[in-house]
């Protein structure tokens, strides 16, 4: 014979009892942990905060595992993955992001960044800002978004002008006669080859593949070993930050403007470095071919 406490009951036997559990409102049976709740309300705190169960209270459904609970999450719920918190609907988890990761969320795209350096990234593209720097040489009038942006437009070679990296180096040798972005000992060195182009043969072919005999790596197609050696991959880091506390050094001047437009280092709070700076690019576009 079986008795339940809570209901002041006798069974005849088991499966009756068992049976009572599972139609008595008083019973609320979690079957898996074999655990009695006097409430639906008891048994539903189980199933979200036991780690057995992978529980979405929110549609009373259960999954086979916290994965599959996170991707429900995800697909039909407003959710914080990195708090682990289901808001009402998007309004409140934009609130939430806007609030707790303001280091990392875009507002105006509503968009969560892995690091604050990414979202950095993201605010200063196109998708925010405008191209607004535009390429001065005639025949060409592309817009940039910064002037890293158009120095890179014009190393590229792109340009219709005919401008090149070789021709953009030349003009800043040439130009920063104080050394302010440049280092004058590794010019020394990279002005020997400074307008040597490096071009591979057939004669590259290592029996696998075109290799490349600088740093040896291989590539597919003798034209992806050419566009290799054409790059600043192999070249002297001739450019340096004019911030001394910095002083680090990049193979070519977008990467210089990259570094100084990302504020990493500091360099755009001191005026007369910004000053140097804007001359400097500002001459780029009276450059001569």
């Amino acid at each position: 014979m079986a008795y339940c406490s809570r209901c002041d009951r006798s069974f005849n036997s088991r499966s009756a009892y068992h049976q009572h559990l599972t139609d008595s409102p008083n019973h609320w049976e979690c079957f898996r942990c074999q655990q009695d709740f006097e409430s639906r309300l008891g048994l539903k705190e189980h199933y979200v905060q036991s780690r057995r169960h992978h529980y979405c209270q929110y549609c009373n459904i259960h999954f086979d595992s916290s994965s599959e609970l996170q991707d429900h999450y995800n697909y039909e719920h407003a959710y914080c993955g990195s708090c682990d918190r289901v808001f009402k609907n998007e309004l409140g988890l934009h609130e939430h992001n806007r609030q707790s990761h303001a280091n990392v969320y875009c507002v105006l795209c509503k968009r969560l960044f892995q690091t604050p350096s990414n979202l950095h990234s993201h605010l200063n593209s196109s998708t925010h800002r405008p191209k607004d720097t535009i390429c001065p040489f005639n025949g060409c009038g592309l817009g940039f978004i910064n002037k890293s942006a158009l120095i890179l437009h014009l190393e590229s070679g792109s340009c219709q002008s005919g401008v090149n990296r070789r021709v953009v180096d030349n003009w800043v040798r040439a130009n920063d006669r104080s050394n302010v972005i440049t280092n004058p000992a590794r010019l020394i060195t990279a002005g020997e080859r400074a307008n040597i182009k490096l071009i591979a043969t057939e004669q590259s072919w290592n029996g696998q593949a075109y290799e490349c005999v600088l740093c040896h790596t291989q590539y597919r197609a003798l034209m992806d070993l050419n566009r290799h050696l054409d790059s600043p991959r192999h070249q002297e880091k001739v450019y340096r930050c004019p911030l001394d506390t910095c002083r680090k050094h990049f193979v070519s001047l977008s990467g210089l403007c990259q570094h100084i437009e990302s504020e990493r280092c500091g360099v755009t709070k001191f005026r007369a470095v910004r000053d140097v700076m804007d001359n400097l690019l500002n001459g780029v576009a009276r450059m001569t071919l």
